[in-house]
């Protein structure tokens, strides 16, 4: 008797119902990488986003909330956050992890405010002696770019998603640059803050910060200051009234 087709046939039948058990459980692992995504939540405008609501210019992308959310490491989330926190949320240790995300959120919209006018493409050169200093990446004077002012020398430190020679080849303010993309100028500033508050362990405002718009007692800061008046009612702040959709 001749069974050698009908093992055969057994044979590729087994195959078949093996790939589509692997293909099965690529998908459950699939879904289950995509349910274990963070909850995210819009933050509520800073005061210059909502004037130039009203006025026109470039306004704060609600996609830019959730990049910087999704970035988060949990230390960031956690008791490990310095105490200074809670001069703009003071019941950030209190909240849960969404709340806090959406803190943070609101956080970087409003450094956003401060330092590029909520532009994506700002670059802007300094006259300060400090930062009249040559790029170690790009071989020329620092410039700072983006939504956080942030320089070629960050992907070096930080370990951030910039390509110079890549960008070098593009116009100055293309917003095709690495350094002026939303996603790769806010999670560099989350790896930025994040070795302040978490490796260095400074305090959330420091002298010796990262962006001169944390340093109390400088002009820089009192815009900063005033774009933070309208954090998550989670942290517990009376809000000014958000603009009308």
């Amino acid at each position: 008797m001749n069974r050698g087709p009908t093992v055969a046939a057994g044979i590729a039948i087994g195959a078949a119902a093996l790939v589509l058990l692997a293909g099965c459980g690529r998908n459950h692992e699939a879904e289950a990488t995509q349910a274990a995504a963070p909850a995210v939540k819009a933050a509520p405008p800073t005061p210059i986003d909502m004037k130039k609501a009203e006025v026109g210019g470039p306004t704060w992308d609600p996609e830019w909330d959730k990049i910087v959310e999704l970035a988060l490491p949990p230390e960031m989330l956690s008791q490990q956050v310095p105490r200074d926190v809670k001069r703009f949320c003071p019941q950030f240790y209190e909240m849960g992890e969404e709340d806090k995300r959406a803190f943070w959120a609101y956080f970087f919209q409003a450094l956003a405010g401060a330092e590029a006018g909520l532009e994506p493409t700002v670059q802007a050169r300094h006259t300060q002696p400090e930062m009249m200093v040559k790029d170690e990446v790009t071989g020329r004077q620092a410039r700072t770019s983006g939504l956080l002012q942030l320089t070629y020398e960050d992907q070096k430190r930080y370990g951030c998603d910039f390509d110079w020679e890549r960008d070098k080849t593009l116009k100055v303010n293309d917003p095709e640059r690495t350094i002026l993309q939303p996603k790769n100028n806010l999670e560099c500033g989350v790896k930025i803050l994040d070795h302040q508050l978490i490796e260095q362990h400074k305090a959330l405002l420091s002298s010796t910060g990262y962006w001169g718009t944390l340093r109390p007692g400088t002009m820089s800061y009192r815009v900063f200051a005033k774009q933070m008046t309208n954090v998550p009612a989670a942290c517990g702040v009376r809000r000014v009234t958000p603009r009308s959709h």
